[in-house]
């Protein structure tokens, strides 16, 4: 590698530039870049995902068969709910998550579990030592023989430990951390990032070993690296929830071999995480009863139904500018229900304070959530109460209109299954039968009619 020559590269989003620049014309991002040395020569890598004496070689696709590749479940059913119903041999997985919100607490579980089913599994520690990592084990009560640890921080170590061991599972904590001796640059750029990724991606199809990296979050909540990083891997999983809080979620964003934004709750506790089996009355166990300003929400998030309760707070400004703050809701959709509720409603919001909040340390994503969230503020302004045996779902367009959400038959499901006895939805909802004889069905076409009908 000729040193004389480099090239500078942004950490954010991978744009190449010869020489330092301020702010990245590529991403936005200022003070980016670092300066990184380029090989002169031919690029060293593998030989890719071909198998031995087939090398460029094309396979018919009714020749290529699908046996062994059945999904193995990680002995968390909630955690393979999240994967899609278990884990793909093969499979490269991106866990990201604030800093101790729990990934390698689950990750040793699962490796634990994996161990007790007769799978040998390799934990790549690159950020503690192998007793640090037995004194957590001891607390999560974790045994087994199986479950092998390995304190590196060097590729070329890793992936020679990987063929001599042969695991059915790799754990890489963390993949930031992890550095290539071919490369120059420190741990953590952006070239060590890919070539690991790269590299571990390569031994995982071609070995059929599944592999899980945990990956640093950026303080703007995203993974910290490059955003190719997400695009190598076959999965890509979110830590969601708040410190403060004892639940955790689990959030899909791409999933190769399943639904996408599929949800797994757990409960955070000494003894390590585990799984939620009815996330509705967990969230609903301490609601609030006859006050202005609260609503039970009726939410789907995957394929996973469940009720959640959403507070809002009204109350006149102490400042020329009022206040606008969201908690477990997109901030810009509740700006913009706000400015719906004042132009079709008549509700003036200019000189009030409004602060709208999901109970419980939960982030809702889905549209669904726009009327439970206009009731919400307009019972807070009124002061009236919205009845407790009542759940609500539906989306609002910038006219006022309510929309159909998909999934009302599980919406409507679930809150007959908690006991509600009515349910406000859209108006071209299509309802069963059965269900209208377990519960009273509110439709409404717009937010006003909504509005009447509960308050």
């Amino acid at each position: 590698m000729d040193r004389n020559k480099s090239v500078h590269i942004c950490q954010h989003c991978g744009y190449q530039s010869l020489k330092w620049q301020g702010r990245c014309p590529d991403c936005g991002q200022w003070n980016s870049f670092i300066e990184e040395a380029t090989p002169s020569g031919p690029l060293r890598g593998h030989s890719g995902m071909s198998r031995p004496g087939r090398a460029g070689k094309a396979v018919p696709y009714s020749d290529i068969s699908g046996e062994g590749f059945a999904r193995i479940e990680t002995g968390i059913p909630e955690f393979d709910r999240v994967l899609g119903g278990g884990l793909v041999p093969g499979s490269l997985v991106l866990v990201g998550g604030d800093p101790g919100i729990g990934k390698s607490t689950l990750l040793l579980q699962v490796g634990s579990h994996f161990g007790r089913a007769d799978r040998k599994v390799l934990y790549v520690t690159a950020e503690e030592s192998e007793a640090q990592i037995k004194m957590r084990g001891d607390r999560l009560g974790i045994r087994g023989e199986d479950l092998l640890i390995l304190a590196d921080v060097n590729l070329e170590s890793i992936l020679q430990c990987c063929e001599k061991t042969a695991p059915q599972l790799v754990v890489i904590d963390s993949i930031q951390t992890i550095y290539s001796g071919m490369l120059d640059s420190l741990p953590g750029n952006i070239s060590q990032v890919k070539e690991a990724a790269s590299r571990l991606m390569l031994f995982a199809k071609n070995e059929e070993v599944s592999v899980f990296l945990i990956g640093h979050i950026t303080k703007d909540g995203a993974i910290a690296g490059p955003k190719s990083l997400e695009h190598m891997v076959d999965t890509v999983l979110y830590f969601e929830g708040e410190k403060n809080h004892v639940y955790r979620v689990i959030r899909t964003v791409k999933n190769r071999f399943g639904p996408a934004n599929e949800l797994g709750i757990f409960e955070m506790r000494q003894e390590g995480l585990f799984p939620v089996v009815n996330p509705s009355g967990m969230f609903l166990k301490e609601r609030s009863h006859g006050t202005p300003g609260t609503v039970i929400m009726a939410c789907l998030e995957g394929s996973r139904p469940f009720l959640v309760e959403l507070q809002a707070l009204v109350t006149p400004s102490a400042y020329g500018t009022p206040r606008r703050m969201a908690t477990g809701v997109d901030y810009n959709r509740v700006s913009l229900l706000l400015a719906v509720i004042e132009k079709k409603i008549g509700i003036h919001l200019r000189e009030q304070d409004v602060f709208v909040n999901v109970v419980g340390g939960i982030t809702i994503t889905e549209p669904a959530a726009d009327l439970a969230i206009i009731l919400a503020v307009a019972s807070s302004f009124k002061n009236r109460i919205i009845g407790t045996d009542v759940a609500v779902f539906g989306e609002v367009g910038l006219t006022g209109e309510v929309r159909s959400a998909q999934g009302a038959p599980m919406r409507l499901n679930e809150a007959a299954h908690m006991g509600f006895a009515r349910c406000l939805l859209p108006a071209g909802t299509p309802v069963r039968e059965e269900m209208k004889n377990e519960m009273e069905i509110i439709r409404a076409r717009s937010i006003n009619e909504a509005v009447e009908k509960l308050l």
